[in-house]
């Protein structure tokens, strides 16, 4: 009967938001599949959202704290701006965003005191946006009269979970492209360098894809299973059912490719075609992520979708901030990243006909010195046997002439003789 109860007043609360039981555990398989179940998990998904929407609604949220570090505030944007209903609107109903610089109605020190209270009182999520700055013995950023780099500590030594939203959060993003001036990193480097345990969950993108928080979200807030979310992660603590496969193996131009159907070109018959983007710069066999898959605004499309080709926004390796998105695939339409030769920034085919031209160059030179030497004229001796087969006369590659008759050698002596540098006189 108290089951029966729950459910009815679960029900009563998706029947407020406009969706039926059968809308609703569609949205239980979605949140398995995101979380990297089965779907045979979905019934154990919707017992743990019916519990948890209840005890919402009697202020039982799990906390969260949202830290802006060096940001433009897009994966806040991302993550905001879903529509409903969705995995997302049921999963905000489960989380209280303690703190937020951004989404937070309250501002200055009572949002500080907010923050600081959740922090004493532990067992919460810290999510951090945006790159770790080191400069100036971290005033590169300050926040609230403390440096950014003081805030991200003092928030993650505490929390269950740090979940590091996009590339800048990842590995300094393009904050961290050269020169760097800032001293940009990543969340995971700068916690373990400073002796922070508290794991670290990377997920990249420029701005974040909101649903895969969300997968994040589900195995920490709805499944209540750290374990869980720590064993989907890869070598670069991103969830590897999110980040393990390129974009190109779930492209729906792949096809193109492997005809070799390209567009060389845009506003060519070959773009309005639908052909693979690679030569236009798609950056797609390169970077992994499942942007194909899981698509954007809320499912509707992505990028090579809608005609541009992959910018590689999820390449973000956490432990070296070189190894940005920005810098690794600048320029974004040219098949081939810049090389940086000093203070220049050139194209591997500019140094490739620079050193054809080079190679030319000195070819040349070096004919006018054959002229000049006389070599060219006939009047430096050249070998008249090949090394080769003045040692091996019985496995000679060479037709030599009789100096005497012209014909053709057939006595192996003379070969002896012509390679004989006494007798070349």
């Amino acid at each position: 009967m108290e089951n029966q109860a729950t459910m009815s007043e679960f029900d009563s609360i998706l029947a407020s938001r406009g969706v039926s039981r059968r809308s609703f555990m569609k949205l239980c398989a979605g949140i398995a599949a995101a979380a990297g179940l089965s779907q045979l998990a979905v019934p154990r998904v919707a017992s743990a959202l019916e519990e948890s929407v209840i005890g919402a609604t009697s202020g039982d949220l799990y906390p969260v704290i949202w830290i802006e570090g060096a940001s433009c505030t897009g994966c806040t944007e991302s993550f905001a701006q879903v529509e409903t209903p969705d995995v997302a609107s049921v999963v905000l109903d489960l989380i209280s965003l303690n703190y937020s610089e951004t989404l937070s109605a309250a501002a200055g020190h009572s949002v500080e005191e907010a923050k600081a209270q959740t922090i004493a009182a532990g067992n919460y999520i810290l999510i951090y946006e945006g790159a770790v700055l080191e400069a100036f013995d971290g005033n590169a950023l300050r926040v609230a009269g403390e440096t950014g780099i003081t805030a991200l500590v003092e928030a993650a030594e505490s929390a269950n979970a740090v979940v590091a939203v996009g590339s800048c959060a990842v590995n300094g993003g393009w904050m961290a492209a050269a020169p760097n001036p800032a001293q940009a990193l990543g969340v995971q480097q700068y916690l373990e360098k400073v002796g922070v345990a508290t794991p670290v969950v990377n997920v990249p993108g420029c701005p974040v894809n909101p649903e895969w928080v969300m997968s994040v979200l589900v195995d920490v807030v709805v499944m209540k299973d750290m374990d869980l979310l720590l064993n989907r992660l890869n070598d670069f603590n991103m969830p590897g059912d999110l980040f393990n496969q390129t974009i190109h193996d779930n492209c729906e131009r792949r096809g193109h490719f492997e005809n070799g159907e390209f567009v060389y070109e845009f506003g060519s018959e070959e773009e309005a075609l639908g052909y693979c983007l690679y030569p236009v710069g798609c950056k797609g066999p390169q970077t992994r992520a499942l942007c194909g898959v899981t698509l954007w605004n809320n499912r509707r499309s992505w990028c090579v979708q809608a005609g541009a080709p992959c910018v590689g926004c999820c390449e973000s390796n956490p432990m070296n901030p070189g190894d940005n998105w920005v810098e690794v695939n600048t320029p974004f339409y040219k098949r081939m990243r810049d090389l940086r030769v000093g203070p220049l920034n050139l194209q591997p085919t500019t140094i490739g006909v620079a050193v054809t031209g080079l190679v030319a160059a000195a070819l040349v030179v070096h004919g006018f010195g054959m002229k000049a030497s006389g070599r060219m004229d006939g009047g430096a001796p050249f070998e008249k046997i090949r090394k080769w087969d003045a040692k091996h006369p019985d496995q000679e590659v060479g037709t030599y002439a009789d100096p005497v008759t012209g014909g053709p050698v057939l006595d192996e002596e003379l070969v002896h003789k012509n390679a004989d540098p006494r007798n070349n006189d």
